[in-house]
């Protein structure tokens, strides 16, 4: 690979940062009065998350294949590693400052922590990280299926549990702003990785071609994802906090 980045797989993860900043712009909107939306039952909003989230966990997956084939070592690895792991727990104080009944315990930060170790112990499965990846996305829905029909009160009880619910095989949504489990959202990065390894050695001319302005600009935002994950939120209510006060809107 000519660089130590995909400039494209940047932009694309930037792409993710300026729908999630929307996003959780009318989601604090919402939480704060302005306006009036539910983010936890509207399919409008559901599923936008769903989309973002697959998009920041297919950059995942696909970024830790591009750093394999550029033959990362394991120490640069881990120092990423603390970094997301670490911002997960501030993610979780802060949460729990703002919302103590459904704070963050194992949102996208925890989740990605976790799963980042198992692909890239795995990054090299070829072909087999798509089969992988469907049966990762296709367990939860068996799962609740079979805890559904098959599961015991008590055996329900202990999967709905937080000390477990952090695989993702449950019946019951935690209550929480935040739940990324390791199943499905496994399955998203396994294919993220898997379609970088078919990309890289087909389209190399493709991936590395020069990119447009606003491309560029996607990029740049993408290589400063986790601090702009981290601040854009406190800036973001911040704001919304000032202009409350300046205009003497009631929170």
């Amino acid at each position: 690979m000519p660089s130590e980045r995909l400039d494209r797989l940047d932009a694309l993860r930037g792409l993710a940062m300026v729908w999630m900043t929307v996003f959780h712009f009318c989601f604090d909107l919402t939480h704060f009065g302005w306006i009036k939306q539910d983010f936890y039952r509207d399919p409008f909003w559901t599923w936008q998350r769903v989309v973002i989230v697959c998009l920041f966990l297919f950059c995942a997956g696909a970024g830790q294949a591009v750093a394999s084939a550029q033959g990362q070592s394991w120490q640069r690895f881990w120092k990423r590693w603390i970094k997301v792991a670490g911002c997960a727990l501030l993610v979780s104080a802060g949460s729990w400052l703002m919302f103590p009944g459904s704070f963050i315990y194992f949102g996208i930060l925890h989740g990605m922590a976790l799963m980042l170790i198992v692909v890239r112990l795995t990054v090299h499965w070829g072909r087999w990280l798509w089969l992988l990846g469907a049966l990762a996305i296709a367990s939860k829905f068996i799962a609740a299926y079979a805890l559904t029909t098959l599961g015991s009160d008590q055996f329900v009880a202990w999967m709905n549990s937080p000390w477990l619910n952090w695989l993702g095989w449950i019946t019951l949504k935690p209550i929480t702003e935040d739940y990324a489990p390791v199943f499905p959202w496994l399955g998203v990065m396994w294919w993220g990785s898997a379609a970088a390894n078919w990309a890289m050695p087909r389209l190399s001319p493709a991936l590395t071609k020069p990119l447009f302005a606003i491309d560029r600009s996607l990029a740049i935002l993408g290589r400063w994802s986790l601090s702009y994950y981290m601040l854009h939120q406190p800036v973001l209510m911040g704001a919304l906090m000032g202009l409350a006060w300046m205009t003497g809107h009631a929170l």
